[in-house]
């Protein structure tokens, strides 16, 4: 079953979700929340061993989220579904791979730290640009420091700039950067080493690692929620977007 943009395809094990929306990706709210049900379809599959994330075509696995919806009453909508998909990849009791296929900005940059593991091609692009829309990336500032140490969250966050696959492997937050033309090809040979242990110990073992990583993250999530709610009626936020909407410079009171 697919879901409105939303593509699921599954084989040996595999199920792999593709956000149908090239050449950019670009998520609505409802292909945000039609990603949260592809992940809760696949988890209901008992073959499924492995989760594949991904965008179609070579351009982004997904460059963002339209900005017309993190504004006015759009704004709860998004958040909620946002909130959605989110439970729904920390919930899924499968190993979740995200395969990085070109730009990743903003939320879809956060769902490929949320995955248990990533691969990408050297030619990507990550990178959170929220303040340069004067918000924050929720939980980036919650789970990239347990990937890439406090200095390196600081300046990725803060300064919004991207930054491509080979830095994104050097600082662990992907697993494995390969040339382009390769992906598919070493993304096959990644997958298949956990394709062929057992479903069952494989959940054990994730819920392991898991149950001892997230102590804290449940109150930590529960206080960046409460904040990016307020930041997106602020008139910071709504300007920053209206800008980008409007291709033009940001103009805030200082």
């Amino acid at each position: 079953m697919n879901f409105g943009n939303i593509l699921i395809e599954k084989k040996n094990g595999m199920a792999k979700i593709i956000i149908n929306k090239p050449p950019f990706n670009i998520l609505t709210t409802a292909d945000t929340l039609d990603m949260s049900k592809a992940l809760r379809q696949v988890e209901s599959d008992d073959e499924v061993k492995v989760v594949v994330i991904t965008g179609a075509g070579n351009k982004a696995f997904s460059a963002g989220v339209e900005f017309k919806d993190h504004l006015g009453d759009k704004g709860p909508k998004f958040l909620e579904a946002y909130k959605r998909l989110i439970t729904s990849l920390l919930e899924i009791d499968r190993v979740t791979i995200a395969v990085v296929n070109g730009l990743a900005l903003a939320m879809p940059c956060e769902i490929i730290a949320l995955c248990d593991m990533a691969i990408a091609s050297e030619k990507a692009q990550m990178g959170l640009p929220q303040m340069k829309l004067g918000s924050f990336p929720p939980l980036a500032s919650i789970v990239f420091p347990g990937l890439v140490g406090n200095k390196k969250t600081f300046e990725i966050i803060l300064s919004g700039d991207n930054f491509d696959g080979k830095e994104a492997e050097r600082i662990g937050f992907v697993n494995k950067a390969v040339p382009e033309d390769e992906l598919q090809k070493e993304t096959d040979v990644f997958v298949n080493r956990f394709l062929e242990h057992n479903g069952s110990a494989l959940r054990h073992a994730r819920q392991v690692i898991y149950r001892n990583l997230d102590m804290e993250f449940n109150k930590a999530i529960k206080i960046v929620w409460a904040e990016l709610e307020k930041s997106l009626t602020s008139d910071i936020v709504i300007e920053g977007f209206t800008a980008a909407m409007e291709k033009r410079k940001p103009a805030w009171k200082k």
